[in-house]
């Protein structure tokens, strides 16, 4: 399945929370949680700047999503995110069954830049996805949101020019 209309529009909700995230000190990650009628559940941030790594957005959903929803609704849902979950967000994710991803841009894409501009890597394999949860179905990135995404992280990374 491609992203539609509808896709791009809740990527963007996320690409704006990202922004506000990285307005209030944060890395610049945002994700909302969809259930099958289209309907916003909850939505989220980075909010790590405090310390706590495991403050990641598609984290935070996966476990408002164990609180709120039954599993059967559970598995209609689509969490939309700015940038591919990162290995334990996807674990996470499979773990409370949660349906369908959408992001923005990829970990290959992210982990490119920040190769680029000599940002230190992650303590975490960047691992796809389908790497960690290869039951979830996954669908990115979108190429309209690329170079908004990437600006975002630029600047949170102190690059000035982010351009290629």
């Amino acid at each position: 399945m491609s992203l539609d209309d509808a896709d791009l529009t809740h990527l963007r909700r996320c690409v704006e929370l990202s922004r506000e995230a990285l307005d209030d000190g944060d890395e610049p990650f945002g994700s909302v949680l969809v259930d099958a009628q289209g309907t916003v559940l909850h939505e989220d941030r980075n909010r790590t700047k405090e310390g706590d790594q495991t403050r990641h957005p598609e984290f935070e959903l996966a476990r408002w999503a164990a609180t709120h929803t039954d599993p059967e609704d559970r598995a209609g849902c689509t969490v939309y995110t700015s940038g591919e979950h990162c290995a334990m967000c996807s674990a996470a994710h499979a773990w409370v069954g949660l349906g369908r991803i959408a992001y923005a841009v990829s970990t290959e894409q992210l982990v490119g830049w920040l190769r680029e501009w000599g940002v230190d890597a992650s303590p975490v394999l960047p691992l796809a996805v389908q790497q960690v949860a290869p039951g979830v179905v996954v669908d990115g990135p979108a190429p309209e949101l690329e170079d908004e995404v990437r600006s975002l992280h630029a600047r949170k990374h102190g690059i000035r020019d982010a351009g290629r």
